[in-house]
C-alpha cells in the first residue's frame, strides 16, 4: 500500500519536472537511474531514498523541503482541497505552458510581471 507522504513527495517530484520542462527520461539520465524508476517515485509506488532525494533535488534546483511543501495541508484536508485544486491546475496542458514560459522569462522581468498578474487579480 502507498504511503500518502510518497505519493505527495512524488506528485511534487513530477510537479517540478513538469515545470522545468524534463522529461522523466532527462531526470533519470541525470541522476543516474532508469526512468521507470522516476516513474514508480512520481505514482509514490517506491520511496525515494534521501540521497536520491538530494541528487534529485540539485538537478531540478529546489531545496529538498520543496517536496513536502504542502504535505500538512494535504494530510489536514483529507487530500481534497487546496492540492486538488493545483494538481488540476498543473494537470491542464494551456497552465503548464503558462508556468514554462513565465519561467522562462529572466527573473528580474518574470518579478514585474507577477507584480502586474498580482495588480489586475486585485482589481478583478
Amino acid at each position: 500500500m502507498k504511503h500518502p507522504v510518497d505519493v505527495h513527495v512524488g506528485k511534487r517530484i513530477r510537479h517540478r519536472r513538469w515545470m522545468v520542462g524534463m522529461t522523466q527520461q532527462q531526470l533519470a539520465e541525470k541522476v543516474g537511474i532508469k526512468f521507470q524508476q522516476i516513474q514508480k517515485y512520481e505514482t509514490g509506488m517506491n520511496r525515494v531514498s534521501a540521497s536520491r532525494l538530494w541528487d534529485i533535488s540539485e538537478t531540478m534546483d529546489v531545496p529538498i523541503s520543496f517536496f513536502f511543501e504542502g504535505l500538512e495541508e494535504d494530510e489536514k484536508a483529507g487530500k481534497k482541497a487546496k492540492n486538488a485544486v493545483q494538481g488540476d491546475i498543473l494537470a491542464d496542458k494551456e497552465a503548464l505552458e503558462l508556468v514554462r514560459s513565465y519561467y522562462a522569462i529572466p527573473e528580474n522581468q518574470r518579478r514585474r510581471l507577477f507584480d502586474l498578474a498580482r495588480v489586475l487579480s486585485d482589481a478583478a
